[in-house]
């Protein structure tokens, strides 16, 4: 979405909203230079997100000048996470939201984990009949499958973590 910053007031506002407030004037589908100048306004260019830490995120804050004198949308991280009092007057702290929020990233990280575990397991139950015989290998192979819950770096595991299929 193309926005455009008023030059006197320092109103924000998109293309639509400009075209809206100059409906008596005939504006070309591209806006050059010369038609910004017309209108007394500057194009706010992109810009990237705010950097974030795990219990953050980046909010747009309006618009700031650059070092180019460019108008850029500008980005502030935010906390996720406040100390909170409910109804009852109950307190929790910003720390036990974190905890409380990370416990539920693990839990639905650990949840794929052991979709993708059970997967690699029927992939290779066809060994484990009666009448195939199953290398220790194999055997090797679906039991670390089976231990991967108990892996140190469980639920975050890497690539590198997963056992490697005979």
């Amino acid at each position: 979405m193309s926005e455009y910053r008023e030059r006197t007031t320092g109103e924000v506002k998109s293309q639509g909203e400009w075209r809206a407030a100059f409906k008596n004037m005939s504006l070309p589908r591209v806006w050059t230079s010369g038609v910004c100048d017309a209108m007394n306004i500057d194009p706010v260019l992109a810009s990237p997100a705010a950097t974030t830490t795990a219990y953050q995120t980046s909010v747009r804050d309006g618009v700031e000048q650059d070092s180019e004198g460019n108008w850029v949308e500008k980005y502030v991280a935010r906390d996720m996470f406040a100390d909170t009092t409910d109804d009852d007057g109950k307190k929790t702290t910003k720390a036990e939201h974190e905890k409380a929020y990370q416990a539920t990233l693990d839990a639905n990280t650990a949840a794929g984990h052991r979709s993708t575990r059970d997967s690699k397991l029927a992939e290779t139950d066809f060994y484990a009949l009666s009448d195939v015989t199953m290398s220790s290998e194999m055997t090797t192979y679906r039991q670390a499958l089976r231990d991967i819950t108990a892996h140190e770096n469980w639920p975050n595991l890497e690539d590198a973590d997963w056992p490697t299929k005979p």
